[in-house]
């Protein structure tokens, strides 16, 4: 249970004293205590980071915010991401001692207008910013912001992105790298206005690696560092997990994974440590693809590895199962596994569930002309989820049903600049993944969002890919579609003043 976990239960009990006990019973039943069946209602508030994109002069960066129409909420409300400072100079010597890089901007770098429809702004250069960002009211449900950035040349050079993350206290990243051509940066993003102190481990093949500045890192407020990977250890290590956890206050974290010749992309956090676990959405033109998975505890585990293709479940040839030490990074390469159809990967234990984390490396292209990007293991779909900054062309959507059959409706949003929304309903056969064919807005300008939601069946896991072919290079970025948690359950609770005469 993560610290974000405990101060929910806090909250929650702190709330039930402060109403001198919210009785969850009809007040003159007899007998048993019946609860009442809780209400399901929009979030009010959510809270955004997004790192600083990229230190390339040749960097062109998009911003897109959108919030999905929402049942049940007020009609007041904002989104907005403001500037966060930025620590100068690259790497920090993981002790935050930039203190003098706090600031806040007295205007909003992108500011939302009306749930349903995609807001964007544009930005070159090496200077960006991280941004920080909350929305409240209708704009609070399923509140979604990318960061997308091509970069012309250089390593990294092609197309990156990421979804701006909640804060949150714990991340674990397994396939980043500190290999003599990768460059790999863990940016911490603090939108709080006190300091935040983070431990960041990383894990090889043959365990922990001895840190130098690892631990007590010290993130100042409003602020994001970037720390390069390779200053933490003097080990060159093609696959490394990385493992965030923050002693006070919380962060945003993700993975800037840039490589000399393969391109790079952002590598976001993996779903919690679990038995079985989904890795979608991977291209079906993918040219080499490795899987990289780690195991938190004290007990190795055993996976079964299958890929989730049109037709079925199937075993990746020489790869049927995959043992992972316990507290050990391991990897294995799968090669052109996809052969031209879309697939997932289903981890599921052999024999008991061990929790493990785990994502793929994605190489496409040919030669010269290659480029990476990275997928974790993500949460179901869920109730809703949504993924923005899609385009009339290079936009694909993956959608797999690894248990059951399911069906979905998927509707895409009117367009930044114009255009009406449209849906479509899919069904997803078990053990099948699908790239399905979009609902495009008709009369479309600009860019759109994709809301993805589960009508019956499931559980679904989805992702979308983004490719922007420049001078040969295929450029193209993945991003998971994770339930949106716009929605809380809200138990029914009447005042019941009686106890305190009991």
């Amino acid at each position: 249970m993560n610290r974000t976990t405990l101060s929910l239960i806090a909250g929650v009990t702190a709330l039930a004293a402060i109403t001198g006990v919210a009785a969850l019973t009809t007040p003159h039943a007899s007998g048993t205590n019946t609860a009442k069946a809780a209400a399901e209602l929009p979030v009010e508030r959510s809270s955004l980071v997004c790192p600083a994109p990229s230190t390339s002069d040749l960097a062109e960066t998009t911003y897109t915010s959108f919030t999905p129409v929402t049942k049940g909420t007020g009609s007041d409300g904002k989104a907005e991401l403001r500037s966060g400072a930025k620590a100068s100079g690259g790497a920090t010597d993981a002790k935050g001692e930039k203190a003098d890089a706090t600031g806040k901007a007295d205007k909003p770098v992108l500011a939302a207008k009306e749930p349903g429809t995609p807001v964007t702004e544009d930005v070159s250069g090496a200077d960006s910013p991280a941004l920080i960002g909350s929305a409240d009211g209708k704009f609070a449900p399923g509140w979604t912001v990318q960061e997308s950035t091509e970069v012309a040349a250089g390593t990294g050079r092609g197309l990156q992105g990421v979804n701006c993350t909640a804060p949150d206290t714990e991340f674990w990243f397994p396939g980043a790298s500190t290999a003599a051509d990768r460059t790999d940066y863990v940016h911490l993003t603090n939108p709080d206005d006190s300091a935040a102190v983070v431990d960041i481990e990383l894990y090889g093949k043959d365990g922990a690696l001895e840190t130098t500045v690892g631990e007590e890192i010290t993130v100042q407020p409003r602020s994001d560092e970037p720390i390069l990977l390779s200053t933490l250890t003097s080990e060159k290590l093609e696959n490394v997990t990385v493992h965030v956890s923050v002693r006070s206050g919380r962060v945003g974290a993700s993975v800037q994974a840039l490589d000399d010749k393969l391109g790079g992309d952002w590598l976001a956090a993996s779903a919690d440590p679990a038995g079985s676990l989904v890795v979608p959405g991977i291209p079906k033109d993918a040219k080499a693809v490795r899987l990289v998975a780690f195991t938190p505890g004290d007990a190795d585990a055993d996976l079964k590895v299958r890929l989730a293709s049109p037709s079925g479940q199937i075993t990746p040839a020489g790869n049927e199962t995959l043992h992972v030490k316990a507290g050990m990074t391991s990897a294995v390469d799968l090669g052109e596994v996809m052969r031209g159809e879309a697939g997932s990967l289903v981890l599921t234990p052999t024999d008991h569930a061990v929790p493990v984390v785990a994502a793929v490396r994605v190489v496409r292209g040919e030669g010269a002309k290659q480029e990476t990007a990275f997928i974790p293991a993500s949460r179901p779909i869920g109730t809703r989820a949504t993924v923005v900054d899609n385009r009339a062309k290079g936009t694909t959507l993956s959608l797999t049903a690894p248990f059951r059959s399911a069906e979905i409706k998927v509707t895409a949003s009117a367009g930044s600049e114009g255009g009406t929304a449209s849906s479509k309903t899919y069904t997803i056969k078990s053990g099948t993944t699908q790239d399905v064919e979009l609902p495009v807005p008709s009369g479309l300008k600009g860019t759109y969002a994709l809301t993805v939601e589960t009508v019956a069946g499931g559980p679904v896991y989805g992702a979308r890919m983004l490719a922007v072919t420049s001078e040969g290079v295929p450029g193209f970025t993945v991003q998971t579609l994770p339930d949106d948690r716009g929605m809380v359950a809200v138990p029914e609770a009447a005042e019941d003043l009686s106890v305190l005469q009991k």
